[in-house]
Formats: structure tokens, C-alpha cells, sequence
């Protein structure tokens, strides 16, 4: 049974890559992914972009059986080669999925959040070294560099947290050379001492945000009116429901053919990923940006 399982989702995963690879629908997906896709393939015509490849890899980490019903969850790897224009580049994700089972029959396959704990509360200690050059002035060469090295892993330096949107980019504005404020209180400035000891705005989206609009020194955040003013090293805030709560972040890395961002983030690690998020789940029509230039 359990090869047959196997054989099952491997089959699921090459319909999902085919979605990711042309737009088209997939079995067993809910109707907010499809949706995703959808916009996907819409929003990619709109740049005058195509995928040329796409390639999906992943490893089971868990299974659970009881009575006719499995489930089981994994880790996909998404690689999509896109050319636009004369411009080509390498968009990637990575994602944790549950796929359920009713006897062989797959009845559901969903992305899920993937739940890492942080240190402390896996009884770890931080440990490495927190490489940054000290300056007066924001490298953004040096803040790309550590979006570029870290979107896709944990530097030990760091607590990790379930949702690590918000302090993977600080890490990287930090590397840039960012500069932290006064320690006083955690509802105050930006700053991180350790894993237990860190402002509000270092990790949590929604203070991030507002902490950059209010900022006078230190580091600042100039608001901007449109995606195309931004430039590497610059930051994107999202409000997914527009309903006043800010909940993702963003680090723009590179821009496309059309002056577009494309961004690095973590939660759901993505590498070059096109900034509207119209492809994410959590997309709906209500979105809600805020567009920072960054400085110091």
C-alpha cells in the first residue's frame, strides 16, 4: 500500500509541476491555490514573461495512517527558469504540502505552514558569527548578498521563529549595515540582543511596518508611492486582507525587464519571486502595500 502511496502523490507532484510550469489545474487543489495559479499564468503573460522549465523536488517528512485515511506531508522544492524579454532568471520556493488519502485515493493536497520552532523553544542555543561591515552610510550590495545566501536556510547567529518573514529581513538590512536604535523597551526602535531579547520590529510584521513610517533615525524607511521606485536592498510590506493588520515582508533583490521588483523572503522561502504575491493563497483582491526605501 505504502508504494502505492508513493506512486500516487508522485503522480500529484508531476500535476502540480505542470501547473507551475503553464498555469493549467491540477486535481485535489483547493479553490484559493487554483486561484493562485491562475493569477499565476495571467500575471506572467501580463509581464510578457514565460516559463521555460519548471522542476519540482521534494523528500516525505511525515506519514500518518489510521483506519482507510493517510496523510501524508512533504517538502517541495519549485525551480522555474523565466525568460522575459532578453532577460532570464531563476524564480524559486519552497514549500511544506499535506496530501490525504482515503484508502488509494487522493483526496486533498494543500500547502501548509511550515512550523519550524525557534531556538528556545527547541532548548537551543544561537551560535555563529553575525558578519556585517560597520559604516555610516546602507550597503544594499551587502543586504542582497545575505538575501541571497539565507533565503533558503537558518543562519545560526539568529532565533528562528514560525513566522520568519519579518526577521529574515532585518538580518539582511542589518548585514547591509543598518543601524540598530537604544535597547530600552521592546515596544520601541529596532534592535536585537539575543534569541529571548529583540524589539517588536525586528520580528513581527505589523510593528516592522509601522516602525519604518516613523522612523527619524537610525534606520529609515522613505515611503514610496509605486514598486517601480524601490531598488535592491528596499522592502515591501503586506497587508494580505487589507484589513489593517500587516502580515508578511519582503526584501527586493533584483528587478525584471519592466523595472518590476522581484523579492527574497522566508515563511514560504522564495528567491526572486515577482512582488505582487498574486500567486500566494493568501492573495486576495483587498491587498494592501507599503513601499519602503531604506536608509540610514
Amino acid at each position: 500500500m505504502k508504494k502505492k502511496l508513493v506512486k500516487l502523490l508522485h503522480d500529484n507532484v508531476k500535476q502540480l509541476n505542470q501547473a507551475f510550469l503553464n498555469g493549467h489545474q491540477a486535481s485535489c487543489l483547493d479553490e484559493k491555490e487554483q486561484a493562485a495559479f491562475e493569477k499565476d499564468a495571467l500575471e506572467m503573460s501580463e509581464r510578457g514573461a514565460k516559463v521555460v522549465s519548471a522542476k519540482i523536488s521534494g523528500d516525505i517528512m511525515n506519514v500518518m495512517a489510521y483506519e482507510q485515511q493517510t496523510q501524508v506531508e512533504y517538502i517541495t522544492v519549485i525551480d522555474r527558469l523565466l525568460k522575459q524579454g532578453t532577460m532570464m532568471f531563476m524564480e524559486e520556493r519552497t514549500m511544506r504540502r499535506r496530501a490525504r488519502f482515503e484508502g488509494s485515493k487522493l483526496v486533498s493536497d494543500e500547502a501548509v505552514p511550515v512550523h519550524s520552532l525557534s531556538l528556545q523553544e527547541r532548548g537551543e542555543k544561537c551560535s555563529g558569527q553575525i558578519y556585517r561591515e560597520d559604516s555610516s552610510t546602507y550597503n544594499r550590495r551587502n543586504a542582497v548578498r545575505y538575501a541571497e545566501q539565507w533565503w533558503n536556510d537558518y543562519n545560526p547567529a539568529f532565533v528562528r521563529f514560525e513566522d520568519n518573514c519579518t526577521n529574515f529581513v532585518s538580518q539582511c538590512l542589518y548585514a547591509g549595515g543598518a543601524s540598530m536604535t537604544s535597547k530600552a523597551s521592546k515596544q520601541r526602535g529596532w534592535w536585537y540582543t539575543n534569541e529571548q531579547t529583540m524589539s517588536l520590529s525586528w520580528s513581527v510584521a505589523h510593528s516592522f511596518r509601522w516602525y519604518l513610517s516613523g522612523a527619524t533615525s537610525h534606520l529609515r524607511g522613505e515611503e514610496k508611492k509605486s514598486a517601480h521606485e524601490l531598488i535592491p536592498g528596499d522592502v515591501i510590506c503586506y497587508d494580505f486582507n487589507g484589513n489593517g493588520t500587516w502580515n508578511h515582508c519582503a526584501i527586493v533583490v533584483a528587478k525584471d525587464i519592466n523595472n518590476e521588483p522581484l523579492v527574497n523572503a522566508q515563511t514560504v522561502n522564495s528567491r526572486y519571486r515577482f512582488w505582487t504575491y498574486q500567486n500566494s493563497p493568501a492573495y486576495t483582491d483587498q491587498i494592501q502595500y507599503k513601499f519602503f526605501h531604506i536608509s540610514t
